[in-house]
């Protein structure tokens, strides 16, 4: 009787997965489902993951401490340790993250996967930047889809412990555009630019897009050279904006003075102490 040709492996079967990745992981992030399938949307959704490590990983050399700030389930965390963490001999992964039913289960999942170097709190960001728990100074902090002012706390957080690297996915962002709006009519009375936020959809969009500016001046201001490019096709996400900011040490001598000119320019002086400290 001859026998059964031996069946592949999920990892295999399925030539997205990586070698040595944890099929366990994939099926507790619902990529993959209790069965060890990968349907169109996981696929879709993974290889957006997959995008985004690359641009991690170059920065994870000689790394010790990665944050990742505004964590929700740990998704970012517990890919970027399973894919470049869990095989070296040292480096940590800490997730912070304000409720604490999100907490305790990423220290469940971290438990049961085996990922000691894993860590979780359950603090706002205020609290973050004075916490004995986290190190004086950390290597990388990211933020993935941090919603609204979320994104400026993390930088906040990245310049109090002197971060060596940031990398951000802003999202959801409104503060600025709220403050243009209600100020719109003075702004269209002072200059013809008012015009280019004069519509509601206008507002938003430019509303968004000066946010990231600003960040990006901000960074600059505080000697790091950063990065804007887009994380995935516009076809899967608007909220596309990739900022990687990586520490020089030499700040760029006129960026807080044309954060502070835009300021002015858009009328959201009110706005400086988030964006020129």
């Amino acid at each position: 009787m001859s026998k059964k040709p031996p069946q592949p492996t999920a990892a295999a079967a399925l030539p997205e997965i990586r070698p040595g990745q944890s099929i366990e992981l994939l099926k507790e992030l619902h990529i993959l489902t209790r069965d060890g399938k990968l349907n169109q949307d996981s696929r879709r959704k993974l290889k957006q993951v997959y995008h985004l490590a690359q641009f991690i990983e170059p920065l994870l050399d000689g790394m010790e401490t990665l944050v990742d700030h505004g964590a929700g389930k740990s998704y970012l965390g517990f890919i970027l340790y399973d894919l470049y963490i869990k095989s070296r001999a040292s480096g940590t992964v800490i997730g912070i993250e304000t409720r604490q039913e999100l907490v305790d289960k990423s220290r469940e999942l971290a438990r049961h996967l085996d990922f000691p170097r894993m860590q979780f709190l359950a603090c706002t960001v205020e609290d973050s930047m004075t916490s004995d728990a986290l190190p004086a100074r950390v290597d990388v902090v990211t933020a993935l889809h941090a919603c609204n002012t979320a994104t400026d706390d993390a930088i906040r957080f990245a310049l109090t412990r002197q971060a060596r690297h940031i990398v951000l996915v802003p999202c959801c962002q409104a503060e600025v555009a709220a403050t243009m709006r209600a100020r719109k009519a003075e702004s269209l009375s002072k200059t013809p630019l008012a015009e280019l936020w004069r519509h509601p959809i206008h507002t938003r969009e430019l509303g968004s897009h000066l946010t990231n500016v600003l960040r990006c001046l901000l960074l600059e201001s505080h000697g790091y050279d950063v990065t804007v490019t887009e994380l995935v096709g516009w076809e899967h996400s608007m909220k596309n904006e990739l900022i990687i900011a990586s520490q020089r040490g030499k700040p760029r001598k006129n960026a807080r003075e044309r954060a502070e000119a835009i300021l002015r320019e858009f009328n959201i002086e009110e706005l400086a102490p988030r964006f020129t400290y």
